[in-house]
């Protein structure tokens, strides 16, 4: 964080000073975990049923912070007391983005491939000057400011992934850090069950261009109808990617090796120039676009931008995370989260990836679907079948409906099976999996995880079954 002096800090958040010193400056990070408190920094204590931050607050003191900002007094501990300390950790951020007047805020969203787009920027903008993007998806109220706070007087380029349940969402993370260039990759049926409707979730996500200064930048999907029409809905200049002859930047001549790697050309009104990208997935031809579209406004020729893109790699875990065991077995790992978008572009990667032996789905319940919810599965279900996938393993009752989808597929030559869990899976796979198999594993955040992690060799060669990962 840029330095502040306590009341500095306690102006930006509305807070009031107990036991503190006003002069004594913030030097270091905003932490909300008392275990990553350095010297000079400041402590967030959340109040909490099970865990209360302000139990300990004296012991951020000891590791070094200059003070706490929580919600009540702690004997003995200089304090910045506020009403609420998530809104408090917002109003900072935004006003430390305030005091940076040559840092350029990007902002992203959509309903699938948030995660691995930011990263393909922050990839790119660090090319051009210092960089600063969240791990993973920490894209909600407390991730947004907590990654923002990391801006220093030197970063030029903060990359914000912005996440929503629901309608407002979106618009409240603008308000806490303000973009001045937006992209908006897709409106599909994630979280429908919490927004209602496709409709709903495109409101949402549009209150991101609607952010913009007029002088700002939007950054379209041609490609997505609910996507291209939020051009009317910003007073910023729009760019488009894409692969229709629309787009403003756009890849032509897309081909798939035979790992599923795309390669197309990258055609922009400056000129054209191959790409070929070294991550999994035809989908990801859209999310290079998207990133080569932001490069290209910074200055990046297409020349440069084309062989940035194809030294870019993961950085997010467990989002087509593409390995290969020594038993010659090849596994997808893309099992952090999923929706029927996002699980339908993984069957596809699967598909394209066929080579000598079969192709195996293991599939997981996809959560936060509502009344979409069976008919989501089995859609999912229907595509795998219509892909050609040799077998399909279903994981867990409430996923049935993929494995009804399935085998309503009368054609199909493969089979699915409907299995109890996570375990029941992984104990089919060590018995079934042999040289030139390619399986998949996708599922939303319900352990579905454990079953990548059984694939994975242990230094020894062994198959070896970790505990860490994914949340419940």
């Amino acid at each position: 964080m840029i330095p502040l002096t306590l009341a500095e800090v306690a102006a930006a958040v509305d807070g009031r000073l107990v036991a503190a010193d006003p002069d004594v400056r913030v030097t270091g990070t905003v932490e909300f975990d008392s275990r990553k408190v350095a010297a000079g920094g400041l402590f967030v204590a959340f109040p909490g049923e099970k865990v209360d931050g302000h139990d300990y607050a004296a012991r951020a003191v000891e590791a070094g912070a200059v003070a706490v900002l929580g919600t009540r007094e702690v004997p003995g501990v200089p304090m910045v007391l506020v009403a609420d300390a998530l809104d408090a950790m917002g109003r900072l951020a935004r006003a430390v983005v305030d005091r940076l007047p040559g840092l350029t805020v990007i902002g992203l969203t959509g309903s699938s491939g948030k995660t691995t787009t930011k990263d393909l920027i922050a990839q790119l903008t660090v090319r051009l000057g210092p960089t600063v993007a969240p791990p993973g998806s920490f894209n909600n109220e407390l991730g947004h400011p907590y990654t923002a706070l990391q801006a220093t007087p030197e970063t030029r380029y903060l990359v914000m992934e912005k996440g929503a349940r629901g309608v407002g969402h979106v618009r409240y993370l603008c308000d806490v850090v303000p973009p001045r260039i937006s992209v908006v990759l897709n409106v599909g049926v994630a979280h429908i069950g919490e927004f209602g409707s496709v409709e709903a979730i495109a409101l949402a996500k549009g209150e991101l261009v609607e952010a913009l200064p007029a002088d700002g930048l939007a950054v379209l999907n041609a490609d997505d109808p609910l996507v291209d029409a939020m051009a009317s809905r910003t007073a910023a200049r729009v760019v488009r990617y894409g692969e229709s002859e629309r787009a403003d930047v756009r890849a032509a001549d897309v081909t798939l090796d035979e790992r599923g790697r795309p390669a197309y050309t990258l055609v922009t009104p400056e000129g054209t120039a191959p790409v070929r990208l070294g991550l999994t997935g035809r989908h990801q031809v859209s999310n290079s676009l998207a990133a080569a579209a932001v490069a290209r406004e910074l200055g990046m020729p297409p020349a440069e931008v084309a062989a940035a893109l194809g030294e870019l790699g993961l950085v997010s875990t467990r989002r087509m995370d593409v390995f290969e065991r020594s038993d010659s077995v090849t596994v997808i790992d893309d099992s952090y989260n999923a929706n029927p978008a996002s699980t339908g572009v993984a069957l596809r990667a699967l598909a394209s990836m066929r080579g000598a032996g079969r192709t195996v789905a293991v599939l997981g319940y996809m959560a936060e679907l509502g009344d979409f919810e069976a008919e989501g599965h089995r859609q999912v279900g229907r595509l795998a079948a219509e892909l050609g996938v040799d077998r399909l393993l279903v994981v867990g009752e409430p996923a049935a409906p993929i494995h009804e989808g399935a085998t309503s597929v009368n054609d199909w030559g493969g089979e699915s099976v409907l299995l109890t869990d996570q375990a029941a899976a992984v104990e089919v796979l060590r018995g079934e999996l042999g040289p030139g198999d390619v399986v998949l594993v996708k599922g939303s955040r319900y352990r579905t995880w454990e079953v990548a992690d059984a694939l994975r060799e242990s230094a020894a060669g062994n198959v070896a079954v970790t505990t860490e990962g994914g949340a419940a």
